[in-house]
């Protein structure tokens, strides 16, 4: 194996797949990124074994070869080297020796073979969507994927394609966010429950311009554009009827301004309970007063002018669910609809002149008098 590549490309070849390189392994190679020189360029490859990342950058090659060296050194390395040309010479037995400038390093590596191979996704039926249509579904639903392992399943992100729009719902059972906009890229209806993880991959990699050609599996998912590939493992099992928690009879609306309801729940969700931080709202002509209590804390009170002309009602909530729901709020005013303090409220952008249709839901607390 012998290519030259200038460092920064090839600096940002290996930012692009790190991320994907486990912190901790119980597998050595899995440590280490794939550096495949070939006729194409030089190809670059990361994984954790549920996500994969690869791609390729120009690089002059002189003799193909491939080996895996340690990512963090790797990283390390190429961040500190001066601007110019990086040259990487096989030197025998998985060890290489790498130059730019008067900077000489000598990495021993792990041989090729004992690399994962990617799943077996191809691309040759692949459908396609803008990466800010699919973007846009990430960034406003997977927040609301649970944390907790006790149900795999809400783990994940459901993404719902049909033939004239995509859907992502995601839930922790307590808040659930989601998002409808049109698309006509998918050749066929499907459900994919997909890790919240390789969606922050395809966040952080692709483009608001890109096209992105997607293509299954029996139990992967795989993602690509240009030249960067990302395949992660797909979470198996039936996904919760969600629907069946969306009321569709909530009649008391308010129009609340953003901003002013996220500063005040901030404020008096300083002395909630640290364990449910509920929050006490109370709705009235025009008002809404916000109360909480803690006994071996203390109380808080506070209000805003709210659009609300319905019955009056208190409803509790978790103020941090409440909190992380208008942060990816699209619009300045937000409208909040409930029926009674134990039925689910619904949170959704009010005024927002987009295709996309956006809704959270917030699962209400008990309030203790």
């Amino acid at each position: 194996m012998k290519f030259t590549i200038t460092r920064e490309r090839l600096h940002d070849g290996l930012a692009a797949v790190s991320p994907t390189v486990p912190a901790k392994t119980t597998l050595p190679v899995l440590a280490n990124i794939l550096v495949e020189a070939g006729s194409d360029g030089l190809r670059l490859s990361g994984t954790d074994l549920d996500i994969a990342v690869s791609t390729l950058v120009p690089a002059d090659v002189d003799a193909p070869g491939a080996v895996t060296l340690p990512a963090k050194k790797l990283v390390e390395i190429v961040r500190e080297l001066p601007s110019a040309a990086v040259r990487i010479t096989g030197a025998g037995e998985q060890r290489i020796n790498l130059e730019c400038g008067r900077s000489k390093f000598k990495l021993l590596g792990i041989a090729k073979e004992e690399f994962p191979n990617f799943p077996p996704v191809k691309f040759d039926k692949a459908w396609s969507v803008t990466s800010a249509d699919l973007l846009k579904l990430v960034n406003h639903v997977s927040f609301a994927a649970s944390t907790e392992e006790s149900r795999p399943i809400l783990n994940g992100v459901l993404w719902e394609l049909r033939g004239e729009k995509m859907r992502m719902v995601a839930t922790n059972g307590h808040r659930l966010a989601k998002m409808d906009v049109p698309a006509s890229g998918a050749k066929e209806s499907a459900d994919l429950i997909v890790p919240p993880k390789a969606l922050e991959q395809i966040r952080r990699l692709f483009g608001a311009a890109d096209m992105i050609e997607i293509a299954k599996s029996e139990n992967h998912l795989g993602f690509r554009t240009g030249d960067t590939r990302v395949f992660t493992r797909l979470i198996e099992g039936p996904y919760p009827n969600y629907e069946q928690v969306i009321p569709r009879e909530n009649d008391k609306v308010a129009t609340i301004d953003k901003e002013a309801l996220s500063s005040a729940l901030r404020r008096v969700g300083v002395v909630a309970s640290d364990q449910t931080h509920r929050v006490r709202l109370a709705f009235s002509s025009g008002t809404l007063r916000f109360a909480v209590s803690t006994p071996d804390l203390g109380e808080a009170q506070d209000e805003i002018a709210v659009s609300y002309d319905g019955e009056p009602l208190e409803i509790g909530f978790n103020a941090n669910y409440l909190l992380e729901v208008l942060k990816y709020m699209p619009t300045d005013e937000v409208k909040f609809s409930f029926k009674a303090p134990e039925r689910a409220a619904t949170i959704e952008p009010a005024g927002w002149d987009d295709p996309a249709a956006y809704l959270c839901l917030v699962m209400p607390l008990r309030l203790v008098d």
